[in-house]
């Protein structure tokens, strides 16, 4: 079992169902706080247009609750929304909470096919999206939900220029409910559980496409009470931007709702851009800051980054990837303390922590901390072929990186086969990650699963591939990996083997990759000759030989200038 960090609070069950029981309810959240604190700022709007005190949190979602249940949503349903971090939606959010709706938020830049094939695995009775909202035009989107989802009985459309066919404006439940809320009322709730679902983020299955994690109220304020008392400091109410995708378990239940935890406020960024969140920082005086490695580049190659006022941080945290000594410099003059830790969708978010003094942090470079005892990390040798966690391995040993306690999900919607081969019939989850513990904490060494992470991003080279393949009369194989990329900390890689007696090039392949997000194109091209594919024993391309040839190819470029700083291929 991980040994732990001096500093940081030994968090048990018994602290959970003791000191914070008031807290094992997200909503419970809210009506601790607007007991305690009811003219206090909960949320505001970056742009400075909105702010919500806890009092007006709790009674707008008291009053929002009840108009979704005169809908007919009830305990049980899902709720999807495709929508910006605004106030308005972390309202719906709670509104859910309080009567047992889950809710599904999903990425804005989500294409249409992939969209509804999301959909169709959990079967969300209402929908909420954008409808014509500045440069972005979500028509289409509309068209095909309506066409393919015919399970949607309450479609809402929000911040819409015109009308959305079909929908109802989001505008007109949120005024209701405000209206409602300035008069007392009580209505019949259905009862609500910490283990009850509520929150439905995407994430990494073991093979495939992306797969709904469900996460109980429990599974995510027991992370929150964890990452509260060992980054963000037990209750200090610190003001946080929280300026991550809603559809990224670090948006949600690691920033957002931690911060609502501790009794904090929450400036909400619609959409995450550079200049904007230095703006918000300043602006608002935010004391806590918590990013991915890729978007702290972003902010660090603004010409005028120097300019900006952030000597209000407190707290500066990163998350996502693995990062270098000198990215943690960087990060360390941002502010007096840094933290991080390993995060994970299935474990509700974070579930190791480490937090360092800017002048002594060179451990965060290499470790990723401690667990906490109510939810332990051991080292195991692989799931069993009955079901059974593997045996736990001696320190120092590199084998899966394990978790088992009340952070572990409930599962994958509708997916119990890749439940099984995610959580032992004895409980441990395994994470797909390999790594050691030593006495400076964890260590990561590589994945067992072939997950690539890129700008906070998890790509499935399978999705690459199959894209690539798709070139039948040029393409004869291909297999995708991920590099080392200093801008967006890994970045996907193509190896292409060519048919015999065909011309291609990386011009041509850049332009059949357009159709996928932005993301998910390779940054580099390598042409393999016909035959020239490294395969395995088993007539498959080796994905170890795969990663040494990039790696080699990389090492060229580096010596030239080129990978890190621009694409490649310009």
């Amino acid at each position: 079992m991980l040994s732990q960090q001096t500093n940081l609070p030994q968090y048990t069950l018994e602290d959970y169902t003791t000191t914070f029981a008031d807290r094992r309810l997200l909503h419970g959240v809210v009506a601790k706080w607007a007991a305690a604190k009811p003219d206090a700022v909960a949320l505001l709007s970056a742009d400075g247009s909105r702010t919500v005190t806890w009092r007006e949190f709790d009674k707008l979602t008291a009053a929002l609750s009840h108009e979704l249940l005169r809908m007919g949503l009830a305990k049980g349903d899902y709720f999807a929304t495709l929508l910006p971090l605004t106030v308005d939606h972390v309202l719906l959010e709670y509104a859910c909470f309080r009567i047992g709706v889950i809710v599904a938020p999903l990425d804005l830049r989500t294409p249409a096919a992939e969209l509804t094939r999301m959909l169709a695995i959990f079967k969300p009775r209402a929908f909420a999206a954008l409808g014509v909202y500045g440069p972005m035009d979500f028509r289409e989107t509309w068209r095909t939900v309506q066409a393919q989802c015919p399970w949607i009985e309450h479609q809402f459309a929000a911040d819409s220029a015109e009308a959305i066919p079909g929908t109802r404006p989001l505008a007109s439940i949120l005024e209701a409910a405000a209206q409602r809320a300035q008069s007392a009322h009580s209505d019949a709730k259905p009862a609500i559980a910490p283990d009850d679902g509520a929150l439905v983020i995407f994430t990494t299955g073991s093979t495939g496409s992306p797969k709904p994690a469900l996460l109980s109220h429990r599974n995510i304020t027991v992370q929150n009470m964890c990452i509260s008392g060992a980054i963000f400091g037990e209750d200090r109410g610190l003001r946080a931007l929280v300026h991550l995708p809603p559809s990224h378990v670090g948006c949600q239940t690691e920033i957002l709702m931690t911060t609502l935890f501790s009794g904090g406020s929450a400036v909400l960024l619609e959409i995450f851009e550079a200049t904007r969140t230095l703006r918000a920082i300043q602006q608002h005086k935010v004391e806590m800051f918590a990013q991915i490695p890729a978007m702290f580049n972003l902010v660090w190659m603004l010409k005028d980054y120097d300019r900006y006022d952030l000597s209000s941080l407190k707290l500066v945290a990163f998350g996502g990837n693995s990062v270098s000594k000198a990215f943690v410099d960087r990060v360390a003059t941002m502010g007096p303390a840094i933290g991080t830790g390993l995060g994970l969708t299935e474990c509700a978010g974070f579930c190791t922590y480490i937090v360092a003094d800017a002048g002594s942090h060179d451990s965060l470079a290499s470790s990723l901390g401690y667990a906490m005892p109510i939810y332990p990390c051991t080292i195991r040798k692989p799931m069993r072929p009955d079901g059974a966690a593997g045996e736990e391995l001696s320190g120092g040993e590199i084998g899966h990186v394990c978790f088992r306690g009340p952070q572990t999900f409930l599962g994958y919607v509708n997916d119990p086969e890749a439940t099984a081969k995610t959580i032992s019939t004895d409980g441990f989850l395994y994470t797909g990650d390999l790594g050691r513990m030593t006495a400076d904490g964890l260590h990561l060494t590589g994945r067992a699963k072939w997950v690539i992470k890129s700008s906070g991003h998890q790509i499935f080279p399978g999705d690459v591939e199959a894209h690539i393949l798709a070139l039948t009369d040029k393409v004869a194989n291909c297999v995708v990996v991920g590099a080392p990329h200093e801008m967006v900390s890994e970045a996907v890689v193509a190896l292409v083997e060519k048919r015999p007696g065909v011309e291609l090039t990386p011009k041509e392949l850049d332009r059949h990759a357009r159709s996928l997000p932005p993301f998910m194109r390779p940054r580099l091209w390598i042409l393999l000759e016909p035959g020239t594919m490294p395969l395995n024993r088993i007539a498959k391309p080796d994905h170890l030989r795969a990663e040494e040839m990039a790696l080699q190819e990389i090492a060229h470029l580096r010596q030239h200038g080129g990978w890190d700083r621009r694409h490649t291929r310009d």
